[in-house]
């Protein structure tokens, strides 16, 4: 029964950190606007709109470049 508690709390603080909840503003809490799995600070395209952030005029808004 000690094992399986221990498993229990090894495998809980490993899924801690998959929880993904949108906010009010239409992001999400995981940093990942786009949802494809890069965190917005890592990623080129973080609005996913196919456009670069360096080149999107407004790249936090995928319906426009």
């Amino acid at each position: 029964m000690k094992i399986f508690a221990v498993i229990l709390v090894a495998l809980s603080t490993l899924m801690a950190g998959c929880v993904v909840e949108p906010d009010n503003r239409g992001g999400y809490r995981s940093g990942d606007r786009d949802r494809d799995g890069i965190p917005n600070r890592a990623d080129r395209d973080r609005d996913g709109d196919g456009v670069r952030n360096s080149q999107d005029r407004r790249p936090d808004d995928p319906r426009r470049y």
